[in-house]
């Protein structure tokens, strides 16, 4: 069974359609792009995946269960997490204590108990920071850990905000352009992180991404929308052959 099942989604604002009858499904352990040009429905895909937005019709299914009327938190609790174009950081706090906002979803002992840190608090803040340190290490980002996320660069940041995803521990990993604006060295390092979340933690991800050159090299399946509709789906290779994407990125067929 697929990780995520997307049917014949339909959302429109003030009778502009943004998906038009979009159906795809993520395998578990996927690495799976959606592409498209500008105004192609992307992000709303996104938004109505993590309940953002609410679909007028169709529905979402995740880990065989209808997830398409639940809030965005109780859908980050089930395990889906993400990052966004713009970068949704706490700015004046540090990277440690934006990842261990991070790991709040996962909190079980109350805040009163939290405030007099004993017993169970004091064992979950413990955990907690030891999964947060992981990740640190994990991305490389160890050198950052107590600067203030609104001192880093760009590209560090992205990083951080990759990193504070995973302190939610998703099961599905919604990534919103996670290499835009980035220099060449920032995207090597950026998709061999994403790259490794995918193989070594076998996280499961939805990618949205222009560079198409990256889509190629990390994705297993892509999904390309066009105008809100869905007009190709298969590998890599068979998606960049398609004449209906080249014409939709081009504007005509080349074969």
């Amino acid at each position: 069974m697929p990780l995520l099942r997307v049917n014949n989604l339909i959302l429109h604002f003030r009778g502009v359609t943004a998906l038009s009858d979009v159906s795809f499904e993520v395998r578990r352990g996927a690495l799976h792009a959606v592409i498209g040009p500008n105004g192609a429905g992307k992000t709303s895909l996104l938004n109505c995946i993590s309940g953002v937005y609410r679909p007028q019709r169709g529905n979402i299914e995740f880990d065989g269960a209808d997830v398409t009327r639940l809030s965005p938190a109780t859908r980050t609790k089930l395990g889906i997490a993400r990052t966004f174009q713009n970068i949704a950081l706490f700015r004046g706090m540090t990277v440690l204590d934006n990842l261990l906002i991070g790991r709040h979803v996962h909190q079980k002992e109350g805040v009163l108990a939290g405030g007099f840190f004993y017993g169970p608090a004091r064992a979950e803040e413990i955990a907690n920071r030891e999964i947060v340190e992981d990740i640190i290490e994990f991305l490389e980002i160890q050198h950052i850990r107590k600067k203030v996320v609104g001192t880093l660069a760009y590209g560090l940041q992205k990083r951080v905000e990759l990193a504070r995803a995973l302190a939610l521990e998703p099961r599905l990993l919604l990534l919103d352009e996670p290499m835009a604006g980035m220099n060449a060295e920032e995207k090597e390092d950026m998709a061999r992180f994403i790259l490794d979340i995918n193989e070594d933690r076998g996280t499961t991800m939805i990618m949205i991404e222009h560079d198409m050159g990256v889509v190629m090299d990390v994705s297993h399946r892509v999904t390309v929308l066009s105008f809100g509709e869905k007009i190709a789906d298969g590998s890599p290779e068979e998606v960049q052959g398609d004449p209906a994407v080249q014409e939709a990125y081009l504007g005509q067929s080349h074969g």
